[in-house]
């Protein structure tokens, strides 16, 4: 009886291990109300004023070359903070086809490279 329970104890835990996983290791996926891993307020001011500003220089010192950094360009930057703009005024649509078009695909691993061990699956805003 003892046996059997740890069994079950043991597989119950494990099924709420992997129910809970994904959600763990995808943390940023389009949405700007969600703070990622490496929020801090102070991270948070500088992010929104270099996006306020179009600052792409700044911007790229804040990400330190991690998730959309390596596909975000000076070039295409001021269409990436367009697209961030369109996430918090909650225009998802028209922010996703922003991203999409920067390759920056969103949503069902289609961005960075997941499931495909590249990028880490997370965008710029808070993490």
């Amino acid at each position: 009886m003892n046996k059997k329970t740890m069994l079950l104890g043991a597989t119950a835990l494990m099924f709420g291990t992997i129910a809970l996983l994904p959600k763990m290791t995808l943390a940023y996926r389009g949405d700007a109300s969600v703070q990622g891993p490496n929020y801090t307020e102070e991270r948070h001011e500088a992010m929104t004023k270099a996006f306020a500003n179009r600052d792409y220089n700044a911007w790229k010192a804040l990400v330190d070359g991690k998730g959309v950094a390596n596909r975000v360009t000076a070039e295409n930057f001021a269409k990436f903070a367009e697209a961030h703009q369109l996430s918090l005024e909650g225009k998802s649509a028209e922010a996703a086809a922003i991203r999409a078009e920067l390759g920056l695909g969103q949503q069902n691993g289609g961005g960075m490279g997941q499931g495909k061990r590249q990028g880490n699956g997370q965008g710029c805003l808070n993490q």
